[in-house]
């Protein structure tokens, strides 16, 4: 049965969280307000949180720089993976990915079907690993980001979480860069 095995300890993990999205600010972005809140509600540390606008060049030298820092070891982005022109935040992402994360969008379709019924397919939610960090790309709507915490990644980033999550495969991430 999976569940917590408190027996184990909490391992807090530091994340970055970037908003994409031409009309947001840091004061009105509640997506990423969701995301940051429920980060540190479960004990983790929000290290770095961020707005770009809707542009390929502009998400992925962000996400490089964050992916590029020994001191994060997960990134969220909210916003831009619909099918609007401007929305690019896939195609900003994925050519960075090392190794694709397919049964992440997966379950995140599966548990936002639950809540939305078939306006789940508007999304292009997905996931990857990238020099030994984390990289989820999100929906830019507070629910969906609420979901995708709540019912997949709280679980999946904490090391109690059994029968296996994401924390307790962190140190053998890297073992084809060579890095302590």
């Amino acid at each position: 049965m999976p569940g917590l095995d408190e027996t184990k300890p909490f391992v807090p993990l530091k994340f970055a969280v970037l908003t994409v999205s031409d009309t947001r600010e840091l004061a009105d972005d509640k997506s990423g307000a969701t995301l940051a809140e429920r980060i540190r509600s479960a004990g983790h540390t929000l290290a770095e949180r961020g707005i770009v606008r809707d542009d390929t060049q502009a998400i992925r030298e962000q996400v490089q720089r964050w992916i590029a820092d020994p001191a994060i070891d997960v990134v969220i982005t909210t916003g831009g993976t619909g099918f609007t022109g401007r929305d690019v935040t896939p195609e900003a992402v994925e050519p960075l990915f090392e190794k694709r994360m397919d049964g992440f969008a997966t379950l995140f379709h599966m548990v936002s079907f639950a809540k939305i019924g078939t306006s789940t397919v508007q999304t292009r939610a997905t996931a990857g690993l990238a020099n030994a960090t984390y990289i989820f790309c999100l929906p830019g709507s507070p629910g969906a980001c609420r979901d995708a915490w709540d019912e997949i990644l709280q679980y999946q980033l904490d090391y109690r979480y059994r029968p296996c999550n994401f924390v307790e495969i962190m140190p053998r991430l890297d073992e084809h860069l060579r890095r302590g």
